[in-house]
């Protein structure tokens, strides 16, 4: 099928400009002002911003934590991520400890297939560092999976020291991956935790209070400081600190390959948050204040971070109230629907931008670029149409993520998608799903040249 979209603003992290876009089959195949190329659909996108289909690299659908589990499946979670603008997420697959790297990559690919409605890739999730494993990581960057997160954090669970990190380090820097780096000091938490327990403070505000913004800090310095031993790139997940940012823009100063990622909680929300229905704002890293927001704004500006991702891995109220102390609280948001147009009603990125984060920067770090994530020809056939002036409000009662609240609920914003495709297949039109689960693809990605 041939899709002509006609009189719309093309913005690309490159520029912004009046064009129409000409789609055959599956892919972009040109774009100019004036096509005056024949159609099966001519879709008349005047007055209205034609960008790029996002990418979210970081989801945690139907994430096992403890005794619950997230509660979007791959059904739901990339159905809401549509009918916000994402049309391909990574997610990550966990390593049970003592297992095998493919076995998890297995187990996330039997829950996303045949329920997927967007494309996706996998990280893969290291919580233990053997040789039997790093020969793995070297196996599966050449099957299209390169880029391993690790935690600095979680003692007993997922934590790593620094020998095993610095391992996992080294293998990267030879076999064309990226580790992906969970920077919080886990030993520190661990004692602050135990103090505050032990002094009878179990409310949601000690989930700040004990993972202060230095336990970042220390750590993103700790795993640069690894990386650049290793001589090996990084990418920093979730900073929410801006004693962190400093850390980054310090190393990118230095010429070193690293990369940080903020998420939209930690742009719109505070941790004035937690005085209130404190347990629905539990996720790690905390929320901040006012003057770590700042900084992550002129972080993004920048390009002192990155991406935005949204470390999506929401839990129903019940799950997030069952636990009276703020540490056994399951931790996590539901952002992957508004993600969007949250950066975009907020108006602090310019256009180009607001692109970049959302799609083309992580779809170049990760692999996917220029299939996904810009606008040209040759590119996949991801687009948004979208409504500057459409005004919408979050509410659980009308989003599509499959959890009874949100971090955001009330908040008007004005933007929204009005058609999103997907490798030229209509999924969204006019604020309705129109694809089908399923549709999604897995996605091989290639190695990162840094």
């Amino acid at each position: 099928m041939r899709i002509l979209i006609r009189n719309g603003v093309v913005v690309t992290a490159e520029g912004t400009g009046a064009a129409d876009v000409l789609v055959d089959g599956e892919t972009i195949v040109q774009v100019a002002p004036g096509i005056t190329a024949s159609a099966d659909r001519v879709v008349d996108a005047t007055a209205r911003l034609v960008i790029p289909g996002g990418v979210d690299v970081h989801t945690h659908l139907d994430m096992p934590y403890g005794d619950a589990v997230s509660a979007d499946d791959f059904a739901s979670g990339t159905i809401a991520a549509a009918m916000g603008g994402t049309t391909t997420i990574v997610d990550f697959a966990v390593q049970d400890r003592g297992g095998t790297l493919h076995a998890a990559v297995q187990t996330w690919k039997a829950k996303a297939s045949g329920k997927a409605a967007i494309d996706y890739g996998f990280h893969v999730i290291v919580s233990d560092v053997t040789p039997a494993v790093l020969r793995e990581m070297d196996e599966l960057v050449n099957e299209g999976i390169t880029t391993f997160k690790l935690f600095m954090a979680y003692p007993g669970r997922l934590m790593l020291d620094d020998a095993a990190i610095f391992r996992a380090l080294l293998a990267t820097a030879t076999n064309g991956g990226m580790v992906m780096m969970h920077a919080e000091n886990g030993s520190v938490i661990e004692v602050l935790q135990e103090r505050a327990l032990a002094a009878g403070h179990t409310e949601p505000m000690q989930h700040a209070l004990t993972r202060p913004p230095l336990v970042e800090a220390e750590a993103a310095h700790r795993a640069i400081a690894l990386a650049e031993m290793a001589g090996a790139p990084l990418y920093i997940v979730h900073v929410s600190a801006a004693e962190t940012v400093d850390e980054i823009a310090a190393a990118r100063a230095r010429g070193r390959p690293v990369f940080g990622e903020t998420c939209p909680q930690y742009l719109f929300l505070t941790d004035a948050a937690y005085q209130q229905d404190g347990a629905r704002f539990i996720m790690s890293p905390p929320l901040r204040d006012e003057r770590a927001q700042e900084r992550l704004w002129r972080g993004l500006l920048a390009d002192q971070l990155q991406t935005v991702g949204t470390d999506h891995c929401p839990f129903t109220l019940a799950e997030k109230h069952r636990h009276a102390a703020f540490n056994q609280v399951p931790g996590g948001a539901a952002t992957i629907e508004t993600r969007m147009a949250l950066l975009f009603d907020a108006g602090r990125l310019p256009l180009e931008r607001f692109v970049a984060v959302t799609a083309t920067e992580p779809a170049r770090l990760f692999g996917l670029y220029p299939k996904k994530g810009t606008i040209a020809p040759g590119s996949d056939a991801d687009l948004v149409i979208w409504d500057a002036e459409r005004a919408q409000t979050i509410s659980a009662a009308t989003h599509h993520m499959r959890v009874d609240h949100s971090p955001y609920e009330g908040r008007v914003l004005k933007g929204a998608p009005d058609m999103v495709l997907l490798r030229g297949q209509l999924i969204v039109e006019h604020g309705a799903f129109a694809g089908v689960a399923g549709a999604g693809r897995f996605l091989p990605r290639a190695r990162r040249p840094v």
